[in-house]
């Protein structure tokens, strides 16, 4: 063996082989390094991707029964408002075939069939349809059972199909609907580019992407008092009407993560949607997203 080393040392590795031994050190360190990089924001803790997610799920699973009554509480009502907007920004006609992500307990659907309701379409006349899609299959049941309680099962001009789905790995086929809505839900996903592609894909070519979510204020001083609001009051109501602090503590810490109007608006355009735009509700506090698949 020691005669081996010896003449290794006179030994000139040719230089295709020292680039390609150079090539597999630097893989390995990019691994490495890739195996580092594979952190995100669970609120404001740094955690591994696959612990984010199974966190998020936890956090809705533990407030599904409560869910809706807490978003009146924390928003005075005005959620409603906000999405009723939504609805009429989207402004759905006979036929349509939404994809409701992160639709869990039905808001956005329901305003959907309403909709279409007030503008006089019968159950008789074009159908419509729409998939609620959750990755929690607790806040499907939430919504399935009010679904079922406010008679929208029945004389509806909608179908209604309900699909518990990672919004990041839809099981759907290309170019399927011709609308894609989710309301309060991309913050919580892992990686937003993916669901940005995902909704991209599924949508048909003229389909219309919309995104209502929480964003942050332009005004300095109204984002401070916000801010205090959010920090001070949210948990605390959390733990009075859900029995949840750090449940809510999370929901308001994921909304200063969030990006900004801009940067999500650029988000969008990056994967593949045009006419892209938004428009702010309550100086800013939430904004609801649009792009179209051309």
């Amino acid at each position: 063996m020691s005669i081996r080393r010896s003449l290794l040392r006179f030994v000139n590795i040719p230089k295709p082989c020292q680039r390609l031994l150079k090539a597999r050190n630097f893989s390995a360190e990019a691994a490495s390094k890739d195996d580092e990089k594979r952190k995100t924001h669970f609120g404001f803790e740094t955690v591994d991707e696959d612990e984010k997610t199974k966190k998020v799920h936890h956090v809705f699973e533990t407030v599904a029964d409560k869910y809706d009554m807490m978003n009146d509480v924390m928003s005075f009502g005005i959620h409603r408002v906000w999405k009723d907007i939504f609805m009429m920004r989207l402004a759905p006609t006979p036929g349509t075939k939404l994809l409701d992500m992160a639709g869990g307990t039905g808001d956005i659907t329901f305003r959907y069939i309403n909709y279409l309701r007030n503008k006089g379409i019968s159950a008789t006349e074009k159908r419509s349809s729409v998939t609620v899609s959750d990755i929690n299959q607790s806040m499907l049941d939430v919504g399935k059972v009010r679904a079922e309680k406010q008679g929208y099962t029945k004389d509806s001009p909608v179908d209604i199909d309900w699909l518990c789905a990672d919004a990041e790995q839809l099981p759907l086929p290309d170019d399927s609907y011709n609308a894609y809505t989710i309301a309060f839900g991309i913050r919580n996903c892992t990686h937003i580019d993916k669901v940005l592609e995902e909704a991209y894909r599924v949508l048909q070519p003229g389909g219309r992407f919309m995104c209502l979510e929480f964003s942050q204020l332009p005004n300095q001083t109204m984002q401070w008092m916000y801010d205090q609001y959010s920090f001070q009051l949210i948990p605390v109501m959390g733990q009075l009407v859900a029995g949840q602090w750090k449940a809510y503590q999370y929901l308001v810490e994921s909304i200063r993560q969030f990006p900004d109007q801009e940067k999500f608006k650029t988000m969008i355009e990056n994967a593949g949607f045009r006419q892209v735009t938004y428009e702010n509700l309550t100086f800013g506090v939430c904004a609801i997203h649009s792009g179209f698949k051309i």
